[in-house]
């Protein structure tokens, strides 16, 4: 491989290297600093959180939750939903017990029931716009097996010019040691 060629190279797997690192930060490893990660499937937060965004969500206490706070949270055991809180409604029986009226900011009327404070997941802390689309695309088949091959072949890639240099240099050496020189031979 020529040098200019060569060098070409390793800055392009050194990009590609690097967004995969990126990448692999942004979807899992911001969950070792105790975030958590969705992707927005609907335009019901316009223009606050875009659809296909990623939003991370830190967990938060929920006694210092207050009207005008947006949270994530669970409708039902498959959907998460984030919605801004519009008031704080503690239970008639037990006052400890808090519940929430959530509204869409992009939505004209309040949600139909309300947030038990054992359902909120936590209150978003940044958005990644257009990520989520990605995110969402691996999570699920056959976005999955795209991603695995995708990563088998980068990886192949990377290594493969090293592997194949090595062999070059093999032959090389092997080479130079049949050639004989005149004052190898005996007079």
């Amino acid at each position: 491989m020529g040098k200019t060629l060569k060098k070409i190279w390793d800055v392009l797997t050194t990009v590609i290297v690097v967004v995969a690192v990126l990448l692999a930060i942004a979807l899992v490893g911001v969950r070792l600093v105790g975030l958590q990660v969705f992707t927005v499937l609907s335009g019901s937060m316009e223009p606050t959180y875009h659809t296909g965004s990623l939003i991370y969500v830190k967990q938060v206490d929920y006694t210092e939750l207050e009207p005008g706070d947006v949270i994530t949270f669970m409708l039902d055991e498959d959907t998460v939903a984030t919605h801004r809180i519009v008031e704080v409604v503690p239970d008639e029986s037990d006052p400890t017990v808090l519940r929430y009226r959530t509204k869409g900011d992009a939505n004209d009327v309040e949600d139909g029931s309300l947030v038990h404070y054992k359902n909120v997941i936590g209150t978003p802390v940044f958005t990644i716009p257009y990520l989520g689309y990605f995110a969402n695309y691996i999570q699920n088949p056959p976005g999955t097996y795209v991603a695995i091959s995708v990563g088998a072949i980068l990886l192949l890639l990377v290594f493969l010019p090293d592997l194949l240099a090595k062999d070059d240099e093999d032959e090389e050496p092997k080479k130079k040691k049949k050639v004989k020189s005149k004052s190898d031979t005996p007079a």
